[in-house]
C-alpha cells in the first residue's frame, strides 16, 4: 500500500508532449493551468513542481500557457509543436532549408523568378 495518496497521473498512452517544463526554473505557480482553454494542465500536488500533464492530445497549441507564464523567458515552459506544423521551405536553386523564427535564416531571395516579375497574362 503506497503512503502517499495519487491524484492525477499523466496520460502516457500518447507520445504526444505539447508543452514541456523545465523543473528547475518553473516555480509552479500555476498560471499556465488557468489560462489552457482545454484544461489539458493539472496543478501538482507538491508545492513549487510543474503542473501535470494530464491531456496532452487535447492541445490546441495557441501557446497561451506559454504567454501567460512569468519565467517563460527563463525556459520554464515551452510548446514542441508536432513535425506536421513545423513548417520549412527549401530554396530549389541552393537547397538549403528555412524556417520562420529560425536563428540565423538565410538572406532573402532578390532575384527576379524566370520570366520576369510581368504577370503571366502579360509576356
Amino acid at each position: 500500500m503506497p503512503e502517499k495518496k495519487i491524484y492525477m497521473l499523466p496520460n502516457l498512452a500518447t507520445p504526444n508532449r505539447p508543452v514541456v517544463f523545465d523543473e528547475m526554473v518553473c516555480n509552479g505557480c500555476n498560471r499556465c493551468v488557468e489560462m489552457c482553454p482545454m484544461d489539458i494542465l493539472m496543478p501538482n500536488a507538491e508545492k513549487g513542481k510543474p503542473p501535470i500533464l494530464l491531456y496532452p492530445d487535447e492541445c490546441w497549441y495557441g501557446a497561451c500557457c506559454v504567454a501567460e507564464c512569468p519565467k517563460r523567458f527563463e525556459g520554464a515552459i515551452r510548446m514542441v509543436h508536432p513535425i506536421m506544423q513545423k513548417v520549412r521551405w527549401k530554396r530549389k536553386d541552393t537547397g538549403e532549408h528555412y524556417r520562420v523564427g529560425m536563428n540565423k535564416p538565410p538572406p532573402p531571395n532578390t532575384r527576379p523568378p524566370i520570366g520576369g516579375w510581368a504577370p503571366r497574362s502579360k509576356r
